[in-house]
């Protein structure tokens, strides 16, 4: 499963990192292109993808996708209050 994001800070991050060492399956973060992919769960390899642009959150844990979506939502709202 995919999930399109563009993460606005860090934090955000750090939770996506947070939620790919707590499920089994392996969580990737990939760049728009799909030419660059890491683990999720790796601090180092944080450094490697621009989070200024949009990019994916590649897994098949559904609790991941789940969270991200419920997350997206949440930010979408507090957008337009």
């Amino acid at each position: 499963m995919v999930f399109e994001a563009k993460f606005d800070s860090f934090n955000e991050i750090a939770e996506v990192q947070k939620l790919a060492q707590a499920v089994e399956e392996p969580v990737f973060f990939e760049s728009e292109d799909g030419s660059v992919r890491i683990d999720a769960g790796s601090f180092i390899g944080l450094f490697v993808l621009d989070f200024s642009k949009p990019v994916k959150v590649v897994t098949d844990s559904v609790y991941v996708i789940r969270r991200l979506e419920l997350a997206s939502r949440t930010k979408l709202a507090a957008r337009k209050a």
